[in-house]
């Protein structure tokens, strides 16, 4: 008991300490830690008497006590007070689910709420700056994800039974949703952070649009050739840490001898990223914003789930007629372009036994492979001679890494 409710008493004062900061509170540190012990309390009572009305009650009379006090006398600077009264409401919840034994839950949540308490400006700015083509993104990837899934069925239909659509779309969804994220922070902090900010989420988008882009643009201005190769390189390394991520998710088994692979190309790349940098003298020059095209529009989406669906078919039609072979070749050819529909192909025939361990990573990394010889000349053809001079030996620095670690699990 003394446990649940000196949390009670911490969460609440974390809470308020906050809310203490503001002009003109209604409900200040020792308000809410009260509340999150009446919370507590509350619970405590109604488990007692088995009398759910009890907790309810004591929620109602917070609400009314911050509606009333608000009504009698107003804020100053107009603000109608909702984001207080809410705070206060969540308080003494979580108070609640402490007594219930959601300790941990309850004290994430009492950190959460502190952090979007207190960030109010930042979010507010971040809000202001989002686009309403960005805001229909988040909107569109809501009806991949909430609408769409929920309707496909379970089940495995044709050729060799590959085709699972619930599982096909739920691929697209954690692509879209990773590829989302890169999208949004790309669009929320712009230019302003510089190159390595820049070759992050634009990785995290499409490395390989990032690599056109910044090529292109190395071309026509020669001052922005080693700003370029910096983000040229980290966007190829994010695809390894993007691959490492979702195998983490659909495929955990497999995420240590794919993260000693991937460890080793990430490190050589990150050297040499490292080097280019070093030679990057001047911070001034004016980067431009790639522009990327929104991840979740459903014909993007579409796109993808279509390709995926064909790599599906493919892998197993090839492993059937030509074994680990015929995969492999398929690894190579489908990684020119999109690494992460031979991916998932490779993770799924994993989870469903048709692949080993050894097998899997070899397939995984060969589109790795061939993706960095698909961008390298990208580099070459797009960037000119002086972009390819600062990156390719980062390329291949990449490539060794990857050949070394596969070769040692073989």
């Amino acid at each position: 008991m003394l446990q649940a409710f000196a949390t009670s008493l911490g969460i609440g004062l974390l809470i308020g300490l906050e809310r203490e900061r503001q002009p003109d509170i209604k409900a200040g540190v020792r308000t809410f830690a009260l509340v999150c012990l009446l919370g507590c309390l509350a619970a405590l009572l109604t488990q007692t008497t088995g009398n759910s009305w009890i907790l309810a009650a004591g929620f109602i009379s917070v609400a009314a006590m911050m509606i009333t006090a608000l009504a009698t006398d107003p804020l100053e600077n107009g603000d109608p007070g909702t984001t207080s009264i809410v705070a206060l409401l969540v308080c003494y919840a979580l108070g609640a689910i402490v007594w219930y034994g959601h300790t941990s839950l309850a004290v994430m949540l009492g950190i959460i709420t502190t952090v979007l308490l207190y960030f109010k400006r930042q979010l507010h700015d971040m809000t202001q700056r989002l686009t309403s083509t960005d805001i229909l993104s988040m909107l569109q990837f809501g009806v991949l994800s909430l609408v769409i899934l929920p309707l496909l069925p379970n089940q495995d239909f044709g050729p060799y039974l590959a085709l699972n659509p619930h599982h096909i779309w739920w691929m697209v969804v954690l692509i879209s949703g990773v590829s989302l994220a890169g999208y949004t922070a790309l669009r929320l902090v712009g230019t302003r952070h510089g190159a390595i900010l820049l070759g992050i989420f634009g990785g995290l988008v499409s490395s390989t649009a990032t690599t056109i882009i910044f090529s292109r643009h190395a071309r026509q201005k020669t001052a922005l050739v080693p700003v370029a190769g910096v983000i040229v390189l980290l966007a190829s390394l994010v695809v390894m840490v993007r691959i490492g991520f979702v195998a983490a998710l659909i495929a955990p088994p497999l995420i240590a001898p794919l993260a000693r692979v991937l460890g080793s190309g990430l490190l050589l790349g990150l050297l040499a990223a490292l080097w280019v940098w070093q030679q990057h003298r001047n911070g001034n020059e004016v980067l431009p914003m790639p522009e990327i095209n929104n991840p979740t529009e459903i014909k993007t989406a579409l796109t993808f789930g279509t390709l995926y669906a064909l790599i599906l078919v493919l892998s197993a039609w090839l492993k059937d007629i030509a074994g680990n072979q015929g995969l492999y070749l398929l690894a190579l050819i489908s990684g020119l372009t999109d690494v992460d529909a031979i991916t998932l192909s490779a993770l799924r025939l994993f989870g469903a036994a048709q692949l080993s361990t050894d097998q899997a990573v070899t397939t995984i990394t060969l589109a790795l492979l061939s993706n960095l010889v698909f961008k390298s000349g990208l580099i070459v053809v797009l960037g000119g001679s002086a972009l390819a001079r600062r990156t390719l030996f980062g390329m291949l620095a990449v490539a060794i890494g990857l050949i070394i670690s596969l070769l040692s699990i073989g």
